[in-house]
C-alpha cells in the first residue's frame, strides 16, 4: 500500500505503527496481492492538524517537503492545496461529509452496484463521520437559508437533498479530526504494509499481444524513496493495482504512465493506452483570499470588494466561535451554499509610514459565506474553507 503518511487519532496511530514503514526499508522489488496508490509523502503531520482551530494554520504554514498541505498553482493561475499526509486531503479539509447526488450514478456511465456503494458509505461513516453540534454562526446560517427560501429543511442527513440540511462532519464532539487514515484501523496488521515517503512515478502495463490495440493490464508500479532510489512493486497473479490518489493525483499518474488522450512528448511517456476521458474535464475554482475580500459591517449595511467570485467574508461586530462547514443549502440547480467562521490574524502593512506596527497582530473573527457552483470537480481553496466535492 503506497501512501504518503499522515495524521490521525492517537489510538489509530498506535495501530498503524505496526505496519507503516519508510519506503527506504522496502526491497528494490517485491510482490503483493493488491497495490493501492494514494495520499502523499509525509508520515505524520503537526498537532494542530487535528483540530478545527488549527485548520487555517495547517493551510498557511506550508513548505516544499514536509508540511501536511502542499500548495500549488494550476496552469491557469488558480492557487490551491492538497494533502500529502496519510489520509490525503481528508486530513486537511474542512471536514464536511455528504453522500453523492443520486443523479451522479446515472450520469457517470458506470454500472454501479448501489448495494455495495451503500455498504461502503456505511463502512466509512461508522469510522469517521459524526453529527456536528451547531453553535451561533452555523445556526444563523441555517435560519437564514430557510428564510431565503432554500426549502425544505431536511435536518441532519448524510444524503444529498435539495433544501437546507446539516451534513456530517469528520470532527468529533471534542473537535478532533478524523480522516481516511482512520480506516486503516480496520486493517489486519499482519497482512498489510504501508510505505511512506514513497513517490509513485508510473504504473507498469503489460500486453499479452504485440499487436496495437490489444488489452493492457496493470502489473505493478515504480516508486522512489527519499534517497532517490527506485523500487518496483509488482502484483501477483490475479492481483490488482488500485489507484486512489485523488482528483489531481490519479489522472496525473495515468498521464505520466502513458494512459490518456493524445499526449505530448513533454510528458516523457510513450502513448500506451488511448483514453480520451482522462484529465480534460477537471475544473478549478478561483481562490479567494480573505484579506482581499474582507467586508466591513455596520448595523444595516456592508461593503463588498469587486474581486470576490465565490465568497463573502464579513468581520462581524461580535466574536464568533470556530466553525467549519456544517450547514449547507442545495438549490434545484445543484449549487451549494455554505459558511464558516474563523479567527484570522490581521496586521498593518510592513514599513508603513502612517501606521505604527503593533507588537503582535490583531486577531479578528471572520465569517464567510461561500457558493460552490454546479459542475465543479475539484476542491476550492480559501483560507476559510477547503473541502471535497462529491460530483
Amino acid at each position: 500500500m503506497l501512501h504518503g503518511g499522515g495524521e490521525t487519532t492517537d489510538a489509530t496511530v498506535l495501530i498503524i505503527m505496526y505496519f507503516v514503514f519508510n519506503a527506504t526499508d522496502f526491497p528494490s522489488e517485491d510482490y503483493y496481492d493488491y497495490i493501492i496508490v494514494g495520499a502523499g509523502g509525509v508520515p505524520y503531520g503537526k498537532p494542530n492538524l487535528m483540530t478545527q482551530e488549527g485548520f487555517l494554520t495547517t493551510l498557511m504554514e506550508v513548505d516544499a517537503f514536509d508540511s501536511p498541505a502542499q500548495a500549488f498553482t494550476s496552469e491557469d493561475g488558480v492557487p490551491n492545496a492538497r494533502g500529502r499526509v496519510l489520509g490525503g486531503s481528508s486530513a486537511i479539509n474542512a471536514g464536511f461529509y455528504s453522500r453523492a447526488d443520486q443523479e451522479f450514478y446515472g450520469r457517470s456511465g458506470v454500472n454501479w452496484d448501489l448495494r455495495v456503494v451503500n455498504q461502503s458509505y456505511e463502512w466509512v461513516e461508522k469510522a469517521i463521520v459524526f453529527r456536528p453540534e451547531l453553535k451561533n454562526w452555523q445556526s444563523a446560517v441555517r435560519d437564514g437559508l430557510l428564510e431565503a427560501g432554500v426549502d425544505p429543511y431536511n435536518g441532519f442527513t448524510l444524503d444529498h437533498s435539495v433544501g437546507t440540511k446539516i451534513g456530517g462532519s469528520t470532527f468529533d464532539s471534542s473537535g478532533r479530526r478524523h480522516s481516511a487514515a482512520d480506516l486503516l484501523s480496520y486493517a489486519k496488521a499482519s497482512n498489510i504494509q504501508v510505505a511512506v515517503y514513497a513517490s509513485v512515478e508510473r504504473i507498469l502495463l503489460f500486453s499479452s499481444s504485440p499487436y496495437s490495440g490489444s488489452k493492457q493490464s496493470a502489473i505493478g508500479v515504480v516508486f522512489r524513496d527519499q534517497r532517490g532510489r527506485y523500487h518496483h512493486a509488482m502484483v501477483r497473479e490475479k492481483g490488482e493495482v488500485i489507484l486512489c490518489a485523488g482528483a489531481l493525483g490519479s489522472p496525473q499518474l495515468l498521464l505520466l504512465s502513458g494512459i490518456g488522450p493524445r499526449l505530448t512528448s513533454s510528458l516523457g511517456s510513450p502513448q500506451l493506452l488511448l483514453l480520451s476521458g482522462i484529465g480534460p474535464r477537471l475544473t478549478s475554482h478561483r481562490g479567494e483570499f480573505l484579506w482581499l475580500n474582507t467586508c466591513l459591517m455596520s448595523d444595516s449595511s456592508f461593503t463588498i470588494t469587486p474581486e470576490m467570485a465565490y465568497g463573502i467574508s464579513i468581520v462581524p461586530p461580535m466574536p464568533l466561535e470556530h466553525s467549519l462547514i456544517q450547514v449547507v443549502g442545495i438549490s434545484n440547480s445543484g449549487a451549494y451554499l455554505e459558511a464558516a467562521s474563523n479567527v484570522i490574524p490581521f496586521a498593518s502593512p510592513a514599513r508603513s509610514v502612517f501606521i505604527r506596527n503593533p507588537a503582535s497582530p490583531l486577531y479578528l473573527t471572520v465569517a464567510t459565506l461561500m457558493e460552490n457552483i454546479t459542475g465543479a470537480t475539484l476542491c476550492r481553496f480559501t483560507p476559510v474553507g477547503i473541502y471535497g466535492c462529491q460530483d
